[in-house]
């Protein structure tokens, strides 16, 4: 029999807000967190907007001021997200077997900022003025080492990167160490922050962000005039432990994570499988492993991206695994008010998910103004909706072919 897994803590970096409280409320007014960015307007750039973190994230009272500035600001992020969990959570790991305890954080991309400025030390100044801490700075597996040490967190530590699909990776696997016994706890999550001159390059250059340079209409999901996606940065972290550890600690339950599917498109390095095939073997897996029906689940958190490809793969997906009952289920993209926050992204949707199912309101898909035949579900248009939630759904898709998909059922 499997063990059951909950989710007792939740943490956030994002556009809208540095804690799960600032993103629901957020989302639950459909404001967008998307902002015109001023040096890209300089540039020149063909894409002029983003979703950034309005304020320094300051983990001073966690690591000496020195090391803080030694990091990439996606390591920040975590343990900023990190610490918001922990501290929800509850837990006091005096009293917890820390080696028990295990981190599984991953990041799509990792320092691309100290990445990008390390590279331009090395062209301007030379070889002896990149920093000795530039690659454990930029490596992607470092945020969860930072949360290991800060912590003294002696389980199972590793980084996963699977592109989009990064933080529902981390979580998902996360669920399969503590049901298989290799942990009590994990600490599991994503963070990434690609707002840099290269970043923004790359993307616009394939063509895969919007060029609309209105911020309150950019990223505008399942909408018919949708031009490509939003960058975003920020952090989704979570405390997971098995039910049994919980409880005995009297630990607050914010929900179960009882589902998890993973699946690869074998198709392209960046467009989704035609139908979004390798999409509909991701959520079959996930609710086989949650021992639901399609009709059980109430509300979808949609990847949503806002790209012309990713939508209307990832309705068709819905539409195959949901049959008639695809038109009645609630969905949503809250991409459209945080932009996409690359690997991250599936950790600030999961923690939304989970305060959709606690509230009983479903966030909406701000900016959906015009319908797309081939995009006709219900995605929540513009304003949240009140609704009796019980289970729930997050998808995230990654370049590369990667999908994972999460279930949530209320406690």
């Amino acid at each position: 029999m499997k063990k059951r897994v909950v989710i007792t803590g939740m943490g956030v970096v994002s556009p809208l807000g540095n804690t799960v409280s600032e993103l629901w409320d957020g989302m639950k007014t459909g404001k967008s967190g998307i902002q015109t960015i001023d040096w890209l307007v300089e540039a020149g750039s063909n894409a002029t907007v983003g979703g950034l973190i309005k304020e320094d994230i300051n983990i001073d009272h966690l690591v000496e001021p020195k090391e803080s500035r030694r990091m990439d600001p996606y390591a920040r992020y975590a343990i900023h997200a990190a610490d918001e969990a922990i501290k929800q959570s509850g837990i006091d790991f005096d009293k917890t077997d820390r080696e028990r305890v295990g981190v599984i954080i991953g990041s799509g991309i990792g320092g691309l900022q100290v990445f990008s400025e390390e590279h331009t030390k090395l062209l301007q100044k030379g070889h002896r003025r990149v920093s000795p801490f530039f690659i454990p700075m930029m490596i992607p597996d470092i945020a969860a080492g930072y949360v290991s040490i800060i912590w003294g967190l002696k389980g199972l530590n590793f980084s996963v990167s699977s592109a989009c699909a990064t933080a529902n990776h981390a979580i998902g696997l996360a669920l399969r160490s503590l049901r298989y016994g290799d942990a009590d706890v994990v600490i599991a999550g994503a963070a990434d922050a690609t707002i840099t001159p290269i970043a923004f390059a790359g993307f616009a250059n394939m063509k895969a962000l919007s060029q609309n340079p209105n911020p309150a209409t950019a990223s505008r999901p399942f909408d018919a005039e949708r031009s490509g996606f939003v960058m975003g940065e920020g952090s989704g972290v979570f405390v997971l432990e098995t039910l049994e550890h919980a409880e005995a600690r009297g630990a607050k339950i914010l929900a179960e994570l009882s589902g998890f599917g993973m699946t690869g498109d074998a198709y392209h390095i960046t467009s989704p499988a035609p139908g979004g095939e390798g999409a509909v073997r991701a959520i079959k897996q996930a609710l086989k492993d949650a021992d639901v029906e399609p009709t059980d689940i109430d509300y979808i958190n949609a990847h949503g991206t806002s790209t012309p490809a990713n939508d209307k793969n990832e309705t068709k997906a819905i539409k195959d695994v949901f049959g008639d009952y695809a038109y009645q289920v609630n969905i949503s993209s809250t991409k459209s008010m945080t932009g996409h926050l690359l690997g991250a992204s599936g950790g600030i949707e999961l923690a939304a998910t989970i305060m959709a199912l606690n509230d009983n309101i479903v966030p909406p898909t701000i900016n959906y103004q015009n319908k797309d035949e081939e995009c006709d579900l219900n995605y929540t248009p513009n304003k949240a909706k009140e609704a009796d939630l019980h289970i729930a759904m997050s998808n995230s898709f990654g370049f590369g072919g990667h999908n994972a998909v999460l279930v949530v059922k209320k406690v």
